[in-house]
């Protein structure tokens, strides 16, 4: 598992996190709510992870909510230990993805 995860997962947990404004605004587009990804963070699946991303650590999530699959971005912000950050979700394209939505299509 991953190290950034864990670290995000345990933060969220403790209801110490916050979305960034871009994040609101996709979720807003796509129907996604970030308190249900926080609920279920415990169900989430790592696609991708950033352990050195410029910005700070962060992952590529697969999460699921009432209407399909969701990918997430969360972070820590470079230089600090909290709060995680959904730095933004969405609904991923199934032209771009394999039917598992963890697998990039070539």
């Amino acid at each position: 598992m991953s190290t950034t995860f864990e670290r995000i997962r345990a933060l969220v947990r403790q209801d110490d996190w916050r979305a960034s404004d871009h994040a609101i605004v996709r979720m807003a587009e796509q129907d996604v709510l970030g308190s249900e990804l926080a609920d279920r963070i415990d169900d989430g699946i790592v696609v991708e992870d950033y352990p050195n991303y410029h910005a700070g650590p962060c992952v590529l999530v697969l999460h699921y909510d009432e209407i399909g699959p969701v990918h997430a971005v969360w972070g820590i912000e470079k230089g600090t230990d909290r709060p995680a950050v959904l730095v933004t979700a969405y609904r991923p394209n199934p032209t771009r993805w394999q039917d598992d939505y963890r697998t990039r299509k070539p």
